[in-house]
């Protein structure tokens, strides 16, 4: 959908407006998840009755939003529930990426941030904040001029919050960056928890078409769920993995199946990966060595580089000493 002329380039790239296809039916969350969900549910549909005919939105006209905060690790359901919200109620969901809606022009993302709000009236959409730490990030007083310009964007989608009447959702990792000021705004706080075994279970079932995906006979996703403590992204992401492995070996088309082997490599695949991107080049090789035991050859390819940078330092500095040294001659 094409969005109103004063957004900037920025925006226009941060900013989707989407009809919601997935509802709760396709989401399967730990039952303290869903406890929470549903209160926040009742929040919405109950809006009408105490604000309107109740007439507490005449005894207290600001700060009515139904703002909600999704806080989680990645991949335990924060986005597709967010669309569940929307489908629910039969609107739009407009998505915002803070980290495209951030433009390089000074003053130009508070604009933007309070045209997201004006295209939430028009649209009567759920506003969705992902990575919502970034814009609802503590305030600082250090005076540069880049955090006086956070601090507007932070006052600016306070003040937004303090006369918008739909629903917001934000979701983030990191709850604990955002601003003490969003506590008081924000009505009900969702904590998306890892997935139980149970879960996980039913996760890695919903995964697979119920008729056009081939599974073997050895696929145990009870095994699968107990081994392995994953989210339901993972599990996506692993799911993916093993077909692609299965669809790529040798035989006719028709002769192929996902196996339990695809199965695990694919978890194991991802979980490995997740590990790669929490490693620093900093820590000592045999941290490393622990995380992962198939890691070997990256192993010694670290130890290897962290040499070669010493040996690097330690020619830099006899240079220096060299040029000192003759510099010293000279002015004799």
């Amino acid at each position: 959908m094409a969005l109103p002329n004063f957004f900037g380039s920025g925006a226009r790239r941060a900013v989707d407006s989407i009809e919601p296809r997935r509802s709760f039916d396709d989401v399967i969350l730990p039952p303290s998840t869903r406890r929470t969900l549903d209160l926040a549910l009742v929040q919405i549909t109950s809006y009408d009755l105490v604000f309107n005919r109740w007439g507490l939105g005449e005894r207290h006209p600001t700060g009515l939003a139904l703002a909600f905060n999704f806080a989680g690790p990645s991949g335990t359901g924060k986005t597709i529930c967010a669309e569940a919200i929307a489908h629910r109620l039969r609107r739009r969901l407009l998505v915002v990426r803070y980290a495209e809606l951030e433009s390089m022009w000074m003053g130009e993302t508070p604009k933007n941030v309070a045209g997201v709000f004006r295209l939430a009236r028009e649209q009567n959409a759920v506003l969705f904040f992902d990575e919502a730490d970034s814009i609802a990030s503590r305030r600082s007083s250090s005076g540069q001029a880049f955090e006086r310009e956070g601090n507007i964007v932070v006052n600016v989608l306070l003040q937004e919050l303090e006369s918008f009447r739909g629903v917001v959702i934000f979701a983030t990792n990191l709850a604990s960056n955002f601003d003490p000021a969003f506590e008081r705004r924000i009505r009900t706080h969702v904590l998306f928890e890892m997935p139980g075994i149970e879960q996980r279970e039913q996760i890695w079932r919903v995964q697979m078409h119920p008729v056009l995906t081939p599974l073997a006979d050895d696929v145990n996703f009870r095994a699968l769920a107990e081994t392995y403590e994953v989210s339901g992204g993972d599990i996506r992401n692993a799911v993916l993995k093993a077909a692609l492995a299965a669809a790529a070996e040798p035989g006719s088309d028709s002769s192929k199946a996902i196996h339990q082997r695809h199965l695990e490599d694919g978890v194991r695949d991802v979980i490995a990966g997740r590990r790669a991107m929490r490693q620093s080049l900093f820590e000592p090789a045999n941290e490393h060595a622990t995380l992962d035991p198939t890691s070997d050859v990256a192993g010694q390819f670290l130890r290897h580089s962290l040499r070669l940078n010493a040996v690097a330092i330690a020619l830099a500095v006899l240079a220096l000493v060299v040029s000192l040294a003759a510099a010293a001659s000279v002015l004799r």
